[in-house]
């Protein structure tokens, strides 16, 4: 298991897991007072915490699916990404895609964060790639059975 260093200056417990399988963990809002997020419109909410995660991993922060599904909030830059050498608060990018007023409570789980490694890569310079089954086959290329 993965160590990861946190400071917590919300007034809430620490983002964790639902279940034994989740893959990502509640990140809650950390408010003073309530927000109205109107249609259309977009906020960054304060969660409270700052993380330093270690090199060769990345948080992304993803979208609630039932807060998506029954009121058509969701994080819109999905996924955020929080990189290893970011140490500041993280906030959480919302927008209200639904036709109705949506209010954020403190203390209301906003999110997901899933924790995961990545590679980073060189890049190498050549004059033709290897040939593929899909080649340079774009959208739809597959079929659709």
């Amino acid at each position: 298991m993965t160590q990861v260093k946190i400071i917590n200056e919300s007034k809430h417990e620490l983002p964790k897991y639902a279940t034994e399988g989740s893959a990502g963990m509640d990140l809650r809002a950390n408010l003073e007072n309530s927000i109205i997020l109107k249609p259309l419109e977009r906020i960054l909410v304060s969660t409270g915490i700052k993380i330093q995660l270690p090199v060769g991993t990345e948080a992304t922060i993803r979208p609630r699916s039932g807060l998506a599904f029954k009121n058509g909030v969701t994080v819109l830059n999905s996924p955020g990404t929080i990189d290893s050498d970011y140490t500041g608060e993280c906030k959480v990018l919302l927008v209200n895609l639904s036709n109705e007023d949506f209010e954020i409570k403190d203390g209301e789980r906003i999110a997901q964060m899933v924790i995961s490694k990545h590679e980073t890569i060189e890049w190498v310079s050549v004059e033709e790639l290897s040939l593929t089954e899909r080649n340079a086959g774009g959208f739809g290329s597959t079929g659709n059975k």
